[in-house]
């Protein structure tokens, strides 16, 4: 299996998305519609990815009925199955969407763990598909019990074999993989708060703690701030990209497609500022879209003259 993009999916998911109407809490609610879409951070990115066109293949692992539904749903859509097939059932969130408010109530399972031996198959597995790959996506959570250092392990695979990488996680996950120096990293406000111990309540700020991943090797940040949109910055040249004004309807796989439309201007070698206009046109449009659908190039590609560029100096 050859594929331009390696999309590392450790604890994948199903999600099945629910409609009420005027959600309560503790009482009895009856959906309007339901649908199931394969699920998690890096097959998320990976489906944007390849509407852009180029070749992905997803690894990571995949049990039960649910695992099974995951390798349907990459068959259909033409992405590179990897998954290695494990005795625990493949993780279900459950995302109830009320159509009167717009919200929604996420309640997300941990996902099986992992045994040693599946841990092998998978790095091995990894390497042989890291050997004709451009770029890896390490995105998401890890599953239980297997060690924070996991991704930062994965980078030092990948750069063995010259390829660049992104990863776009959490907690102590993020902490030891950007000691590895990734080429690029997209950690939310949040996240990036979580990371550096600070508020980050201004810009200059927010470019500050970005200017210090930079420094340390980082060709690519981009720190994702939701409806503000995000500041794009290398060791060069630093944009705040602000988004169009959208109705949002979900908030579900904005960053993970802001991830996928990365990947693809990494791949073209695309400059800065053309950078900041793809990922921040990607996440702003699945943000407007209910439930779990995400974004399409041709909707990207529609939607680039819509956002608004700010260069920051500092």
């Amino acid at each position: 299996m050859a594929a331009q993009v390696v999309a590392v999916a450790l604890n994948p998911s199903v999600d099945r998305t629910v409609e009420v109407k005027n959600f309560t809490p503790g009482g009895l609610n009856r959906a309007v519609s339901s649908r199931v879409d394969p699920a998690g951070k890096a097959i998320n990115a990976a489906r944007v990815l390849k509407s852009f066109g180029p070749q992905v293949a997803v690894v990571g692992f995949a049990g039960g009925n649910t695992g099974s539904l995951l390798h349907e749903s990459l068959s259909k859509e033409g992405i590179g199955d990897a998954l290695i097939d494990i005795s625990g059932e493949t993780r279900i969130n459950l995302k109830i969407l009320d159509q009167e408010t717009g919200s929604m109530t996420e309640i997300n399972e941990r996902g099986p763990e992992i045994a040693q031996a599946d841990l092998r198959r998978f790095e091995a597995k990894f390497r042989e598909l890291c050997g004709k790959a451009k770029l890896v996506v390490l995105s998401g959570s890890l599953p239980p019990a297997v060690p924070a250092d996991y991704y930062a392990c994965l980078l030092d695979e990948a750069r063995q074999f010259g390829v660049r990488t992104i990863l776009d996680a959490d907690g102590e996950a993020l902490r030891e993989g950007i000691c590895k120096v990734p080429y690029a990293v997209k950690p939310n406000l949040a996240e990036l708060r979580r990371l550096t111990g600070r508020s980050l309540e201004t810009m200059q700020s927010i470019l500050d703690a970005g200017r210090e991943l930079t420094t340390a090797g980082i060709s690519v940040v981009i720190i994702s701030m939701g409806a503000d949109g995000a500041v794009v910055m290398n060791q060069h040249q630093a944009f705040c990209a602000k988004p169009w004004k959208i109705t949002a309807a979900s908030a579900t796989g904005a960053g993970d497609s802001m991830v996928g439309a990365l990947a693809g201007a990494l791949l073209r070698g695309a400059e800065l500022e053309d950078i900041a206009r793809i990922t921040v046109a990607a996440g702003t449009v699945t943000a407007s879209k209910q439930g779990t659908q995400l974004c399409t190039k041709d909707e990207v590609l529609e939607s680039l003259s819509f956002v608004t560029l700010r260069s920051l100096k500092g």
